[in-house]
């Protein structure tokens, strides 16, 4: 049987503006055909944090200016940052394998992720997004219930809640595609936030940190192995410090004990360290690589990274 991955694309796989993002999926098509070359079944998934931060300005901007239409909630500029992002990297791996002479069908699934409402993240945001508001365009979006921050010398900038992804909505048409040997861009940006209200799904005003929900994703295809690709080869503990150590292969119980002793910053390598645990609890034989896009090849033969068993 063929091995299944989940692959975790961060930041510096997709650039930050639309030019950069097509340079940066050419290469990133790269690594990931590499592995399909070498038979793995993939399902891809990103993050979007800039590109949202983008379209959440552009649409705030043009509401503003244009009576006849509104700014648009969170969630659509979710739904419209996967489809963007996933338009160039499905035509991006698409043609990296035609010049390999593969042929797979590669799709983007526009994907929407329950959360909880009653998830404590929803009582204190804490992901910063958006353009630099005035004062007076702050205290209109406090008014809105939204939640607001003054970053001195530049303005001031919404800040969102990130709860915990709980469900993957489109799940049984990710594993579909997956089963008939596609490959599947899938849960972009963390997947778009909803809440479940009886059978309507109602657009949440949040984002989910991305590795979670990779994590989640892993589990529900019943990958063999969660890859998270970062900025670095390896993770540190210690860093900076005289004792600095590179982490190779580790146990999920060393994973466990580095996050309860605060090695990993909350929003960088902790997120990455919790799912790849999470995942490889809840099945046998799971592993998880955190490494960098140019070393993601060596990554799975265990010559590079940061592995997880």
């Amino acid at each position: 049987m063929k091995k299944r991955a989940v692959i975790a694309l961060g930041h510096r796989a997709l650039g930050t503006t639309l030019p950069e993002q097509k340079i940066a999926v050419a290469k990133t098509a790269k690594s990931i055909a590499d592995l399909i070359e070498e038979g793995y079944q993939v399902a891809v998934t990103h993050s979007n944090a800039p590109q949202i931060g983008m379209i959440h300005t552009a649409m705030n901007e043009f509401g503003k200016t244009h009576d006849n239409y509104t700014s648009a909630p969170m969630s659509v500029c979710s739904a419209m940052s996967q489809g963007y992002i996933g338009y160039d990297l499905q035509n991006g791996i698409r043609e990296e394998l035609l010049n390999r002479g593969l042929y797979r069908t590669v799709s983007t699934v526009l994907t929407q992720v329950v959360v909880d409402p009653y998830d404590e993240a929803f009582y204190t945001p804490t992901k910063v997004l958006g353009r630099y508001m005035s004062a007076e365009d702050a205290a209109e979006e406090r008014k809105k219930g939204n939640y607001v921050i003054e970053e001195p010398g530049k303005g001031y900038r919404r800040v969102v809640s990130a709860p915990n992804p709980v469900k993957i909505v489109e799940l049984d048409a990710i594993n579909a595609l997956l089963d008939a040997g596609q490959v599947v861009i899938a849960c972009g940006g963390g997947g778009i936030p909803v809440l479940e209200q009886d059978n309507r799904l109602k657009g949440a005003s949040a984002v989910i940190e991305k590795d979670l929900t990779a994590g989640k994703l892993a589990e529900g295809v019943d990958a063999d192995m969660l890859i998270i690709l970062t900025s670095v080869e390896q993770v540190c503990i210690n860093l900076g410090e005289p004792t600095e150590e590179k982490l190779g292969t580790i146990s999920v119980e060393q994973a466990k004990a580095y996050m309860d002793e605060g090695h990993f910053g909350i929003y960088n390598m902790y997120p990455k360290f919790k799912a790849s645990v999470e995942f490889i609890e809840k099945g046998e034989g799971r592993n998880a690589l955190i490494t960098s896009l140019e070393k993601v090849k060596d990554g799975v033969h265990g010559k590079a990274g940061t592995i997880i068993q």
